[in-house]
């Protein structure tokens, strides 16, 4: 038997169950398609995927190249068009793929089906519990996060992680296709700013060199709960989302490894933490199955009727770090410049423009989408909703972004690392520069107003109409 298996966000060779079946069946076809329609302008006016993100997509793929060889077929063109040209050339028996969870995805599923005439099997494979082993129907996910994390803990268990699959066949018949550069994409390349939290790069080696040194060579995961919300360094947290996120290492490999370093090393709360943190991702993505396309509306799986600023303007602020709130600008600053941002500071981000703003939360998201290596439909959009409450949480919830600054940042070295226009203001001033006096910003070398913007809005003012909202 001859399969094509068509990958999407699963760029691996181990715990691939289409891989897998399809390897022990026969001759396997492996693909990937660049879709341009990934690559295209948003509605918002900026690239769905940015180019830091294409050049960590760019890397999966070319070493997955690496692992198969010129097996792997690599194609530029949408998948629905692609596919049923290579099933003529190559005559498959079947078309093996990772089942996704949310509409564009889905509906590329169903353009390929609809397009071909051999049989098309999907798998599930990006969640740490198999929805078929849930205690309820997807249609009966839990509205809270903590009931779901407590029947699944009590009721299920995560299956064990698929062997590593080794291509050796080489399809000869059609050419392997090269793998674009950026440009390729049409994107203006980017370098990476060297103030990054770490030098990430895409590939199935590299997550794994990365978990090993973080549970194992470092001895991180000791301290994970402690330390996760960090701002500065590598090590504050495991950064293994970009990895997750582009299929290069699986959540049951992630916990597979946990529970060997808990057996070999340390069990702790960190060790918990960490699984309770696959458990959240596995909740996102649960729910994106469960409410379809509401999680990407204004008023979310709540359907709240909501009027929301939409001024481009105020958004270009938000997203280029010109608030001046030097706790949101750092963040913003740091997500341009690398493409990754902590997860403390994607929360506070996301709370200041969906509820400080009262802006249209889905420019955020979609910004998200495209700045961020580590994008993740389900997660990304689910996190959105629930800082803008109308995902699972739909209390009138918001953080105090100055409270969060001095409790993260006490000392303003994060500030300072990304606004080097206030790397002089004492830590008394490093939140709210506005408050000097002209002989401080003089004294401290920075101009309120021209050197470094004035706040866009006053902070205190804004949580009077938030609360008022209720």
């Amino acid at each position: 038997m001859k399969t094509l298996v068509w990958f999407r966000n699963d760029l691996r060779t181990t715990d691939h169950e289409p891989l897998y079946r399809a390897s022990l069946l026969g001759e396997v076809i492996p693909l990937y398609c660049f879709d341009p329609r990934h690559f295209e302008e948003t509605e918002y006016g900026f690239p769905k995927t940015g180019a830091l993100r294409a050049k960590f997509l760019i890397e999966c793929v070319s070493e997955l190249r690496q692992k198969m060889g010129d097996s792997l077929i690599v194609r530029i063109g949408k998948p629905e068009i692609v596919i049923p040209e290579l099933v003529k050339q190559l005559n498959p028996d079947a078309i093996y793929y990772h089942a996704e969870a949310t509409d564009e995805e889905l509906r590329v599923e169903r353009a390929v089906r609809n397009s071909v005439h051999i049989p098309m099997q999907s798998f599930q494979g990006h969640t740490l519990y198999h929805p078929d082993d849930l205690p309820f129907t997807i249609s009966k996910l839990p509205e809270v996060f903590t009931s779901f994390r407590n029947q699944i803990e009590k009721n299920c268990s995560v299956r064990n992680p698929l062997k590593k699959v080794q291509i050796n066949k080489t399809v000869t018949e059609v050419s392997p296709g090269e793998i674009p550069p950026v440009e390729g994409l049409g994107l203006k390349p980017q370098k990476p700013d060297n103030r990054a939290v770490l030098n990430f790069q895409g590939g199935e080696n590299e997550a794994a060199r990365r978990l090993n040194y973080y549970f194992f060579d470092s001895d991180s995961l000791r301290n994970y709960k402690f330390t996760r919300n960090g701002l500065i360094g590598a090590n504050y947290s495991s950064k293994f989302s970009p990895w997750l996120a582009h299929g290069c290492i699986s959540a049951r490999t992630i916990y597979e490894q946990t529970e060997r370093y808990e057996r070999e090393v340390h069990k702790n709360v960190s060790t918990y933490w960490m699984k309770f943190e696959l458990i959240w991702r596995d909740y996102f993505r649960f729910s994106a199955m469960k409410y379809g396309n509401d999680i990407f509306r204004l008023g979310g799986i709540q359907k709240k009727k909501l009027n929301k600023k939409t001024d481009a303007a105020i958004f270009r602020k938000w997203a280029d770090g010109q608030t001046g709130i030097p706790f949101i600008d750092a963040c913003m600053q740091e997500l341009k410049l690398t493409g990754f941002m902590s997860n403390r500071g994607r929360q506070n981000a996301a709370s200041f423009l969906s509820q400080n703003l009262d802006f249209d939360w889905r420019w955020g998201a979609a910004w998200f989408e495209s700045q961020l290596i580590d994008y993740d439909v389900c997660s990304n959009w689910g996190n959105w909703a629930y800082n803008a409450t109308v995902g699972h949480d739909p209390r009138n919830r918001y953080f105090n972004i100055l409270n969060q600054a001095e409790k993260y940042d006490n000392k303003g070295e994060f500030v300072r690392y990304w606004i080097p226009k206030l790397k002089h203001v004492p830590a008394e001033y490093i939140h709210k520069p506005h408050q000097m006096d002209s002989g401080q910003q003089v004294l401290f070398g920075v101009e309120i107003g021209k050197d470094y913007p004035m706040p866009m809005i006053g902070l205190e003012e804004s949580y009077k109409i938030i609360r008022n909202r209720g």
